[in-house]
């Protein structure tokens, strides 16, 4: 990122090449829309594009741009529902889901959606994305305490979503 700040126009294709399957995969967990995680990839890396004065000398790059991707998707979010399910695209990426039974990779993903962001945010941030705490901490700006607080509820209520699913099959 500090090449890219000083004019290194090659250092941005380096960016997207390492983080846009990534961030990608993300916001398709995110949105739930393949078409959206599309739009929202190049917008998050269109906000890079734009926002890279704001970048802090010595900060973490990961974290920020995960920052970015999440209020993208905020942002889509407020603006409107997803509208298609999230299928094909999670049983073809390299995610930890992608070697789940179908039935199961629905009820995570199910079950995922019924959490509140602020829970739903550091559990795939931190189970699909591998960031860690102090990471995610970063990208949402909150202490790393409340990060793993907020992962902890969210881990509690997956197992009660998926207690209940599990108890109906």
């Amino acid at each position: 990122m500090s090449r890219f700040i000083e004019g290194d126009r090659g250092a941005f294709e380096v960016l997207f090449q390492r983080y846009s399957q990534p961030i990608h995969g993300y916001l398709l967990r995110m949105v739930g829309s393949e078409a959206q995680a599309q739009d929202l990839t190049q917008l998050t890396f269109l906000s890079v594009l734009r926002a890279r004065d704001r970048f802090r000398p010595g900060a973490l790059f990961r974290p920020w741009l995960y920052a970015i991707a999440t209020n993208a998707a905020r942002d889509q979010h407020r603006r409107k529902r997803p509208e298609e399910p999230l299928e094909q695209a999670e049983a073809e990426s390299h995610e930890p889901l992608a070697q789940v039974d179908p039935f199961q990779r629905r009820a995570v993903r199910d079950a995922l959606a019924k959490l509140p962001e602020s829970q739903r945010v550091p559990i795939v941030l931190h189970r699909f994305e591998g960031l860690s705490f102090a990471e995610i901490a970063e990208a949402v700006g909150a202490t790393e305490t409340a990060v793993k607080v907020r992962a902890h509820r969210g881990y509690e209520k997956l197992r009660e979503l998926l207690g209940h699913l599990e108890a109906q099959r």
